[in-house]
């Protein structure tokens, strides 16, 4: 149920959408600040990756918050429709763009990588617009979610490596996990774009049918 009047911040859900934006504002501005220096120099001051990893987690862990009052309290809205997705892709995309080219984790979130998972986006939201402009629904599927899930571990991970001290044995093991994370972030991507193509193609062919 769309809910007319009281302003878009007139209640939580949208206010919680909000919030989440600005955190992922502040988690850019650490980025942009203390990022671009060397891992050697991370273990001098943890403090802004210490402080960054934890945004990270509460915005992303928040993400169904806002989804979940919304639809409890019949308060769904244009504005809850357009900028909660909005927010997720802000925030993984942005926060992948950044780590991959940064000192201290582009080693383990190549630019390739990153280009692959623009690209997958950018495909499944002109087949969205396209497939919802002839009338049908297109929603998200499992295998978006559980993407969704595995990016956000693996950002996490990557700023995790930097916001905590290791011993160097630790700190190359867990590198090796967070490194595989990425991978599988890849795939499930990658597996995710098909099914959407999958999808769309049977919705072709049932309009054209």
């Amino acid at each position: 149920m769309i809910t007319p009047g009281g302003g878009v911040f007139a209640h939580w859900p949208n206010r919680i959408t909000m919030i989440r934006f600005v955190g992922a504002l502040l988690l850019f501005a650490i980025f942009a600040i203390w990022g671009d220096i060397e891992r050697a120099e991370i273990a001098k001051d943890r403090t802004p990756f210490f402080v960054a990893f934890w945004l990270f987690t509460v915005v992303a862990a928040t993400d169904y918050l806002d989804g979940y009052l919304a639809r409890r309290d019949q308060l769904v809205t244009a504005f809850g429709r357009i900028a909660d997705p909005f927010t997720d892709k802000v925030l993984i995309l942005g926060a992948m763009v950044y780590l991959s080219v940064m000192p201290w984790s582009e080693p383990r979130l190549p630019a390739s990588v990153v280009v692959a998972i623009l690209a997958r986006e950018f495909l499944v939201t002109g087949i969205r617009g396209y497939v919802e402009s002839l009338g049908r629904e297109f929603p998200a599927d499992g295998f978006g979610k559980i993407k969704m899930i595995v990016q956000s571990i693996a950002v996490g991970g990557l700023i995790w490596l930097e916001a905590f001290p290791w011993g160097e044995w630790w700190y190359w093991m867990w590198s090796g996990v967070v490194t595989g994370l990425v991978w599988l972030t890849l795939i499930t991507t990658i597996g995710s774009g098909l099914t959407y193509v999958m999808k769309t193609k049977q919705i072709l062919s049932e309009v054209d049918g």
